[in-house]
């Protein structure tokens, strides 16, 4: 059963203005090769999905978006909003509007709620809009509001995934970076989870890259999505399209 309204599900269709433009990523560590040469798009306000087993490379398209590869620069070209930054540093990356939910989550457990979302939104320049944001999101987390006071390592790990997109978001970013938000979570964390990055992008046009192995919540609030294998893409199409294709539904549907 799908988490996603029919009547605003995603178009299923690569259209628009382009907010990432990617083509030919080569990424490696040190003389292994994990990206060969991958070219891929998201469109802005829409949800694209890129799917793989572990190890294929998807965390690391992530890092090489945001500047994360600090020793082992991609190559290739990244066009966000259409200024290349393939070797942009990451600070600047945040301040021109990306924003990367990492995979194990990456809160400061020693501070509390409140101050991880402060941390969100160092790179803003208007604090007097800080406080009312932050509300905003806590009606959208209903629980981190509830646990603003304490320390992010004593929440448990669905409440300190909402807590890393909540941070996310009090950057006002233009593009979330997902990585793997469903990992080590439970069933209903997940499904709510997922439900809340289906209003984002229906409420507020987020645009996101999101990479995860539940393809089928995936494709349930995406648009459009690809495939990677060993550090390609072997496979593009509509959500729809990727959805009733024989090979994905072996590999990742359970078909």
């Amino acid at each position: 059963m799908s988490i996603v309204d029919e009547d605003t599900a995603p178009d299923g269709a690569v259209s628009g203005k382009i907010t990432l433009d990617v083509s030919g990523l080569e990424a490696s560590y040190g003389p292994v090769e994990v990206l060969r040469g991958i070219d891929f798009q998201v469109p802005e306000g829409q949800v694209v999905v890129i799917l793989g087993a572990n190890g294929a490379g998807k965390t690391t398209i992530l890092r090489a978006l945001c500047g994360g590869l600090a020793y082992f620069k991609p190559k290739g070209r990244v066009l966000f909003d259409g200024k290349d930054i393939t070797t942009t540093d990451t600070a600047e990356i945040v301040r021109m509007g990306m924003a990367h939910v990492p995979q194990g989550r990456g809160t400061f457990p020693e501070l509390s709620v409140d101050d991880n979302m402060l941390a969100g939104a160092y790179t803003r320049k208007d604090p007097e809009n800080l406080r009312g944001d932050m509300e905003t999101y806590y009606e959208l987390f209903p629980v981190l509001g509830e646990r603003r006071r304490q320390h992010a390592g004593s929440l448990s790990g669905g409440e300190q995934q909402m807590l890393a997109v909540a941070r996310a978001l009090m950057s006002n970013p233009r593009l979330m970076l997902l990585d793997e938000p469903s990992l080590g979570l439970a069933p209903l964390v997940i499904q709510s989870l997922f439900r809340t990055f289906a209003d984002l992008n229906r409420d507020h046009h987020t645009t996101m890259l999101l990479v995860e192995q539940n393809a089928n919540l995936a494709l349930d609030i995406s648009s459009y999505g690809y495939v990677l294998e060993a550090g390609t893409i072997v496979l593009e199409g509509t959500s729809e399209e990727l959805r009733a294709d024989p090979a994905v539904q072996e590999a990742y549907l359970g078909a």
